[in-house]
């Protein structure tokens, strides 16, 4: 019942955002549509957006314009809304981006517009029996945004095909569930339904640290790629951003402002997460979050070859990018991503 519930509220988002945008007008200079999802790690456009920087850089460009915000949950609802152009701007994990960009070169030419900074995402289970990878059974369920496609699910496989070879990348797909990231949490909070793990990012896994004393860190995303790195990004069509050029730049002007904000003022970054996010998490323990030295607010992606390298060589993408410039714009800010 848990998982039919939460399978028919994202259908339902979907199909909201589908019947509002679905008649909207061609692209034009001054509209931007942003779709984000849950969490800490879309601060960035929190902050963008509670301070209105879109709308200032607009009218240092000359133009009036008004974002539209839109939340959905997981990376295949944000694919699909921007190939349906009810979307301009997604912001999805890597893996999201590194799929569409696979399926659109030499169409669309989706790539990535900017990093939303470096987030530790951590794998939490509730069964005490459960230290590994390796111990988790048939009697465990995963909780991730998207099972099998989604950054956290990659990032999975990859562990899994470090531990039991390539050929098995992917033996705990079959444990892996869809569920929304505020939903998860609630489940490891609460127990008692099918779902005794999740990974989690920013603030969920840190709510459920807190909130359940058997709740415990089994995977680090950190330690399986090889150090700090970028999970969730931003991405866009060609055609927008070429169609778009002084939107397009007012909205990364904003989003270098935000960033310069978050590492001066993480105080009025937390504030803004709240007000925008209408959030009840504890101050102090948002506060001590955007603090924390494993966190990165930044446009530069890093180490996100790791996995496009990976998602090649298991078949996931069939084109094989040579570094992170081919998945992500020629910006200033990309030239040295990695």
């Amino acid at each position: 019942m848990f998982l039919k519930n939460s399978k028919k509220r994202l259908l339902a988002s979907i199909l909201t955002l589908f019947s509002i945008t679905s008649f909207a007008p061609a692209h034009a200079e001054g509209q931007i549509r942003i779709a984000e999802q849950h969490g800490i790690i879309y601060l960035l456009l929190h902050v963008a957006q509670d301070q209105k920087l879109i709308e200032k850089h607009g009218k240092e460009q000359g133009l009036d314009i008004r974002p539209e915000w839109v939340k959905l949950s997981g990376g295949a609802a944000i694919n699909d809304a921007l190939l349906s152009n009810s979307i301009d701007i997604a912001g999805a994990g890597v893996a999201p981006l590194l799929t569409i960009w696979d399926k659109t070169k030499g169409k669309q030419n989706i790539r990535g517009v900017a990093s939303l900074g470096n987030y530790p995402y951590k794998l939490i289970s509730t069964n005490p029996n459960v230290k590994t990878i390796a111990d988790f059974t048939e009697k465990d369920r995963i909780a991730l945004p998207n099972a099998g496609v989604s950054v956290q699910s990659r990032i999975l496989q990859l562990a899994s095909a470090k531990l039991w070879g390539e050929e098995n990348y992917k033996k705990l797909d079959r444990l892996s569930v869809t569920v929304p990231h505020p939903e998860a949490t609630a489940a490891i909070l609460k127990e008692g339904t099918e779902i005794n793990a999740h990974f989690a990012t920013p603030p969920f896994q840190d709510q459920e640290l807190a909130g359940n004393p058997n709740a415990h860190v089994v995977l680090e995303a950190y330690d399986v790629l090889g150090g700090p790195s970028t999970a969730t990004v931003l991405y866009a069509t060609e055609k927008y951003r070429a169609e778009n050029p002084k939107t397009y730049q007012a909205f990364i002007a904003a989003l270098d402002e935000a960033a310069q904000y978050i590492k001066n003022n993480p105080e009025g970054a937390a504030d803004a997460y709240l007000r925008v996010n209408k959030s009840n998490i504890d101050r102090d323990q948002l506060l001590a979050i955007i603090k924390s030295p494993d966190i990165e607010v930044k446009l530069t992606p890093q180490n996100t070859f790791t996995l496009a390298d990976f998602m090649h060589r298991v078949g996931a993408i069939k084109n094989k990018p040579a570094s992170a410039q081919d998945y992500f714009f020629d910006d200033a800010h990309n030239a040295s991503g990695s």
